[in-house]
């Protein structure tokens, strides 16, 4: 089996808990090591890895694919970057700070003949492959609304500087937004028009924490909010049909148990609780159902197989540059909607 050559950008939390485990047990993929600033963590997990001590080191080294796990606002500088040195990309959310950024990208890519996959895990959640299933089923007739939540209780500021300054990369709609716009994306496809209310609510906050989109489609509407002040979680996913409702909890475990430093398999990861299923309320041939969905395995892993295969087999990455533009498209819908109070047409 061929190996991809793989090094990270950074060897915190997302290159920790969210990359290196998949890469690990992977057989395509050999983890070479991460740029470290400071810290230098990664040989604790991987004792046989390398610590670069500049991205130009990594970059000189023998590597296929780089991901690039760094704060929102150096993804494009970053990124650009690693493709022009001839390296695959996986770039995380949010792709980039602009549109243009984003487009630019894929354009690199393409001209390289390189592939440049955007790391939208969340598609590979529990819950979502639930909904997808439902929406797909067509059990709840002909849509007519879904709205979808990232709620959080969690009212003080983040210790991560640049998470918490003013800067293009900062604030909730690049960070909890892109999972939703993506999901909604992935789902639905891109809306004809966008409103977008965005708002400042913790104590002494920078950044944007709360923000309600409306996506308006020509005979349905999408509505995706996130903020920090959900003690008492509404369902992670509600959608509505002329024949009927699901509604879900966020439910996925992925994160929590990557967290903890469970390890990532193939037959039981991603297998969430029974009392977290969705329930399905319609009609199906003339018979009223109101019952629990058993809900789906979620598993990023497929990500990583999907990355693995575009680059050996030249197929689709699984969450393309184009993907990612499209998500970068209505957050400066959004942006604009909200500084002129007004709907914006895509």
């Amino acid at each position: 089996m061929q190996k991809i050559k793989t090094a990270l950008l950074s060897y915190g939390m997302s290159g920790k808990v969210f990359h290196a485990p998949f890469l690990d047990i992977h057989p395509g993929f050999e983890l070479l090591g991460s740029w470290e600033r400071s810290k230098k963590l990664i040989q604790k997990d991987y004792p046989e890895v390398k610590s670069y001590a500049s991205i130009e080191d990594l970059l000189a080294d023998n590597v296929d694919l780089v991901i690039v796990n760094t704060p929102v606002g150096t993804h494009y500088e970053y990124a650009k970057k690693v493709l022009l040195a001839g390296k695959h990309a996986v770039v995380e959310k949010a792709f980039t700070t602009t549109v243009a950024e984003a487009e630019e990208l894929t354009q690199i890519a393409k001209d390289k003949g390189l592939k440049l996959a955007v790391f939208q895990n969340r598609r590979w959640d529990s819950d979502f492959k639930t909904i997808q299933k439902v929406i797909n089923d067509r059990v709840l007739g002909e849509l007519v609304e879904a709205e979808f939540h990232f709620d959080r209780y969690n009212p003080l500021l983040s210790a991560k500087t640049h998470k918490e300054t003013a800067n293009d990369g900062a604030g909730i709609l690049k960070d909890l937004g892109p999972h939703l716009i993506d999901q909604a994306v992935c789902l639905f496809g891109s809306p004809k028009s966008v409103f977008a209310d965005i708002r400042y609510t913790r104590e002494n906050s920078l950044v944007d924490d709360w923000i309600d989109l409306l996506l308006i489609y020509e005979v349905f509407r999408v509505r995706l909010k996130a903020g920090f002040f959900v003690r008492e979680a509404n369902p992670a996913y509600t959608i509505h049909g002329k024949k009927g409702s699901f509604l879900k909890p966020r439910g996925d475990i992925q994160e929590d148990e990557l967290k903890i430093g469970k390890k990532p398999n193939l037959e039981s990861w991603g297998i969430e609780p029974e009392e977290l299923q969705g329930l399905l309320h319609t009609e199906v041939n003339g018979e009223i159902i109101r019952k629990k969905i058993p809900t789906l395995q979620g598993n990023y892993f497929s990500f990583f197989d999907g990355v693995y295969n575009s680059i050996t087999n030249n197929t689709t990455e699984p969450v393309t540059g184009e993907d990612g533009t499209k998500v970068m498209q209505i957050i400066e819908a959004a942006i604009a909607s909200n500084a002129e109070r007004r709907v914006i047409n895509l």
